[in-house]
């Protein structure tokens, strides 16, 4: 075991308050010592690290993102409050889309915009790998947006830029980014913030973000915004934990700009600006505007079936698309137009023939499960060797108990954590064909329990290979 090098690793939480003291346990039995960081609650800074962090069991469920610490700080800045509808206008790969749909909880809505389509499924992976169901996403350019006029309680605009501060893994970026090599780069920061200050709300917030130190892209595209855009700035208290140089163009005072040396972490810009006037809310889309493709509701209730609990889902509609199950926020159908063709969180396959839940869902466990077996494990070995395909006698009923997807739920000291096992339940007994709501054209009959592949194993156990595949 070595300590972690200079510019140390930090990682934010991604749990409920409660759940923090046994993420925290988790981490520790793996051999990971950490501290916490003194600008947020949820950030945590690693000490020593006996293995990539991103192969622990913590990461492997969603419950720690790996994040440097300056990029949390433009979420922070931003500050939505619990509710708000937030737009993240250049979002992937998701850190920041992230901490911003924990920070407006599960009545708010966050929508990641990413401009390339490559890009936009690493957002989606880890959006779904977080379990944050009041995410959403499109993929459009930037600065033209299929979104009404000021429609957004606050936007985050973390542009494309040179990428100055970063040269620690970058260490090309600052001659790279030379010249008339940045003139596109500049101009296309203009009509980002352009378009942000008109889609942004009367009295409306904007943070502006990037990860470079060069003046051009900073100080001098917030003078833009105040000076062609009309747009106040806000100036924001520094962050505890960080040095901040001073800014470099009168004007700018207030603005944050991340000493990066001194700071122990990456170079960062944060500038806090706001839309004049006032609104109090965000209005809704006109009545009888359509928010999405077509698409049948499906009734909560037959997540019950499937080891999932309705009452655990935002205020929301469930729908299949294709072969997808996805969750579609409430405030996402109220606010957003069907030309934005956005896309809510995947919740597992689905077909006539059954349910099969993605393999981290874990926002709808029910961490009091009463309809279904329960498995509590105490050695972090275990977990371990599971996650790697092997076997354990457990006890549970059935030649084969599956942990995961309506057959069991899987317990350390008591905290609840989904092992994905391939698993898939007949849907047509759960909801009358003859309905207007049913979702599946098929015949009624008792659903089955579980369906997988024959596996020679003794009775009572549980396996599962890597990335959720049965081993057999």
């Amino acid at each position: 075991m070595t300590d972690t090098p200079a510019l140390r690793r930090s990682f934010r939480l991604v749990c409920n308050p409660g759940q923090i003291p046994s993420v925290e346990a988790l981490l520790s039995a793996q051999g990971f010592v950490f501290e916490p960081e003194p600008f947020s609650p949820l950030a945590r800074r690693l000490l020593q690290e006996p293995f990539p962090l991103g192969r622990s069991l913590a990461a492997f469920w969603g419950y720690i993102y790996i994040q440097d610490r300056s990029s949390m700080l433009p979420p922070l800045a931003l500050a939505p409050g619990e509710g708000a509808r937030v737009l993240d206008m250049c979002a992937s790969p998701g850190s920041k889309t992230g901490l911003l749909a924990q920070l407006v909880g599960r009545e708010g809505l966050v929508l990641g915009n990413e401009p390339a389509r490559p890009r936009l499924a690493t957002l989606r992976r880890n959006l779904a790998a977080l379990n944050l169901l009041q995410a959403v996403t499109c993929s459009w350019p930037g600065e033209s947006l299929p979104l009404p006029d000021a429609s957004w309680d606050a936007v985050l605009l973390d542009p494309p830029c040179s990428g100055w501060g970063t040269t620690d893994k970058n260490p090309q970026a600052i001659k790279r980014w030379q010249g008339d090599r940045l003139k596109p780069m500049l101009d296309l920061q203009r009509k980002l913030l352009t378009e942000a200050s008109r889609l942004l709300r009367p009295g409306g917030k904007l943070v502006y973000s990037t990860c470079t130190t060069n003046v051009d892209e900073n100080e001098g595209q917030v003078r833009f915004a105040v000076e062609e855009l009309g747009l106040e700035p806000i100036p924001l208290e520094p962050f505890p934990g960080f040095v901040f140089a001073a800014p470099e163009l009168s004007g700018c005072e207030g603005t944050l700009r991340v000493d990066e040396d001194a700071s122990n972490a990456q170079g960062f810009y944060i500038a806090l600006l706001r839309k004049p006037g006032d609104s109090a809310a965000v209005p809704g889309l006109a009545r009888g505007t359509a928010t999405t493709a077509a698409y049948r509701a499906i009734p909560p209730a037959f997540l019950a079936e499937f080891g999932l609990s309705p009452a655990l889902l935002p205020p929301g509609d469930l729908a299949v698309f294709e072969d997808s199950l996805h969750f579609l926020p409430a405030p996402a159908l109220a606010h957003l137009p069907a030309a934005v063709r956005w896309q809510g969180m995947a919740l597992g396959k689905a077909s006539a023939q059954g349910l099969i839940p993605s393999a981290r869902l874990r926002a709808l466990l029910d961490p009091e499960p009463q309809r279904i077996p329960r498995l509590d494990v105490d050695d972090v070995p275990v977990l371990e060797r599971l996650l790697q395909g092997g076997s354990l006698d457990t006890g549970l009923p059935g030649k084969e108990a599956s942990l995961w997807g309506g057959g069991g739920e899987t317990f350390w000291r008591k905290f609840l954590l989904p092992l994905p096992t391939p698993s898939l339940q007949r849907l047509s007994c759960l909801l009358n064909p003859c309905s207007r709501h049913s979702v599946f054209n098929a015949p009624p009959r008792i659903a089955a329990s579980r369906v997988s592949r024959p596996c020679k194993k003794p009775a009572g156990s549980a396996s599962m290979g890597p990335q959720g595949v049965s081993p057999c």
